[in-house]
């Protein structure tokens, strides 16, 4: 049986798609799509990334000319519908520019428990309450880069699997194995049960360089990264096995949290 032929649309307010409908209204879009269980990927390469982590769409949204390139993946998911449209009827459909080649609207995964995911890693990152998703793509994109095992998200935290975060990722999120934490900061206590030695990265008189966190050689680390703008929780800093900071010069006190998650990852890989 051969698949079903695009659907055309020439009508943005096309009930048949209205799953895409005002992708930029992001507080809307982040109660939408979880309640709805589902999340968007963004670009041909993003949504060749979640397939391939074994992520299922629900529909696709292109313009015409990306069907031959995106001809295997979508002839790979039959019952899932695609929808084609001039440009500017699909600028229609989002509100924004669709200049990366398709959408698909996904099914989203179930988080896995906390314990199952760090079984057996050494390198955890644990987002606490970054509400950017930008700096949510970039962090997620540094830890695949870096070889960091695991990304952990606190329930404050943005979805690393709103649109934005997807495709500053570059797909990443799929990559690297993450789930959010039910509850913060006391799931420290359990990642100390499982060996792992919680480092928050925050400006303190107590804390020990960057450098000297590496030097330990811990066989199980997990690094604290805190929000934009007020860094990390007291709770969350008391909690933790050590309080660290990364050296500065010029007169700045810190990196953004996105640049941060890169040094310290980079430093601290194994």
């Amino acid at each position: 049986m051969s698949r079903p032929a695009p659907l055309p649309l020439t009508d943005p307010d096309d009930p048949r798609v209205t799953e895409y409908t005002g992708l930029t209204d992001v507080a809307l879009r982040t109660r939408y799509e979880t309640g709805a269980g589902l999340y968007m990927a963004e670009s041909s390469t993003v949504i060749r990334r979640a397939v391939a982590a074994g992520h299922v769409p629900r529909s696709f949204l292109m313009a015409p000319r990306w069907l031959e390139q995106m001809a295997d993946v979508v002839e790979a998911f039959p019952d899932a519908p695609v929808y084609t449209a001039p440009e500017s009827v699909l600028e229609g459909v989002t509100g924004f520019h669709l200049h990366r080649g398709a959408l698909a609207a996904m099914n989203r995964p179930a988080l896995a428990p906390v314990a199952d995911v760090v079984a057996g890693a050494r390198r955890v990152a644990i987002i606490e309450d970054v509400v950017d998703h930008t700096n949510v793509g970039a962090i997620f994109r540094s830890a695949a880069g870096i070889g960091v095992d695991v990304v952990l998200v606190t329930p404050s935290c943005a979805d690393p699997l709103y649109r934005r975060s997807v495709r500053v990722s570059m797909g990443t999120v799929f990559q690297v194995p993450w789930t959010r934490v039910p509850q913060w900061p006391s799931a420290i206590a359990d990642l100390r049960a499982e060996g792992f030695v919680t480092a928050a990265l925050a400006l303190s008189d107590d804390a020990v360089t960057l450098d000297e966190l590496a030097d330990a050689r811990h066989e199980r680390l997990a690094l604290v990264l805190g929000s934009e703008g007020h860094g990390l929780k007291p709770a969350t800093v008391d909690a933790s096995d050590v309080v660290v900071r990364i050296p500065m010069a010029g007169g700045v006190d810190s990196l953004n949290v996105a640049a941060a998650s890169a040094v310290a990852f980079w430093a601290t890989r194994r």
